[in-house]
């Protein structure tokens, strides 16, 4: 597949049949949503920083468990 760059930040864009097109903030963000939930539990995990807050990664670990119903939660704390 050849790289294509994209204005990300300001126009989202879905895959539809096999090519990315242009679609506003909505349908992206229902796109996304049921990917992540179709997926939920089984192919998803998070790696957070030992830099970060220790609030920062209680946030992220609550959402991994709540939000996408997975424990994989890992982060360098401690190495």
């Amino acid at each position: 597949m050849p790289k294509v760059k994209l204005p990300r930040l300001t126009t989202p864009y879905v895959r539809r049949n096999g090519e990315l097109v242009p679609t506003d903030w909505d349908e992206a963000l229902t796109v996304a949503a049921s990917g992540l939930a179709a997926h939920a539990g089984r192919s998803y995990g998070m790696f957070s920083c030992s830099k970060a807050t220790n609030e920062m990664n209680f946030l992220a670990q609550k959402f991994s468990r709540l939000v996408m119903g997975s424990n994989n939660i890992d982060s360098c704390n401690r190495t």
